[in-house]
């Protein structure tokens, strides 16, 4: 009798050895043929489910961006504080445990091929338009009377900024120091907000 498979299972399975080899060798190794190595499969099983690398590699970005909307959805919204729930929102776009390190090593190695890479870059610009979004959201119930779209900004740029010092700088830019960092910015425009200045 033929071993079932479950397609969904499997890709999210070619999904997990890309990332290995990303992490490990970079998102320029990460071919058809040495991501079915990594996942126990032959290349021409992998383009079963994945004609083409490009391919390939658009759905493991898209996975990416799933969980990251799956994990922010989760975030209950009963604080009283607007400030608690916009900094758990914020944090869950950081790198704050080990799963959440290789997600964002995977995703800044896919931002730089993106520069070169049409496809990849329309995804990208997908992501960054959803997080903008997000952000002038939350910009808007911390501080509604404020420039909102500047707001949104900043908290964007803190985010990106921080992901990236995260993946350059982990010995320094610590989990700690990064929910620090979002709660003195999220209490500085509470203060900003609440105190304008004349």
């Amino acid at each position: 009798m033929p071993k079932v498979v479950d397609p969904a299972r499997r890709r999210q399975d070619v999904v997990a050895a890309v990332w290995r080899v990303v992490r490990r060798d970079g998102l320029d190794r990460a071919s058809v043929r040495n991501v079915a190595r990594e996942a126990g499969l032959s290349a021409g099983s992998l383009r079963h489910y994945f004609a083409t690398q490009p391919e390939l590699l658009a759905f493991t970005l898209r996975t990416i961006i799933e969980r990251i909307e799956r994990r922010i959805a989760a975030v209950p919204s009963t604080d009283a504080d607007p400030r608690a729930r916009a900094a758990r929102v914020l944090n869950e776009l950081l790198p704050m445990d080990a799963e959440r390190a290789a997600e964002n090593h995977v995703w800044l190695a896919f931002t730089a091929r993106a520069l070169v890479d049409p496809d990849l870059r329309a995804l990208c610009e997908e992501a960054h338009t959803t997080l903008r979004s997000g952000c002038l959201a939350l910009a808007r119930s911390l501080a509604p009377d404020s420039d909102t779209e500047l707001e949104a900004d900043r908290l964007h740029a803190l985010i990106d900024g921080l992901a990236v010092h995260a993946a350059l700088h982990p010995q320094t830019t610590t989990p700690k120091r990064m929910r620090a960092a979002v709660q003195a910015h999220l209490n500085d425009l509470h203060t900003r907000a609440t105190h304008p200045s004349t």
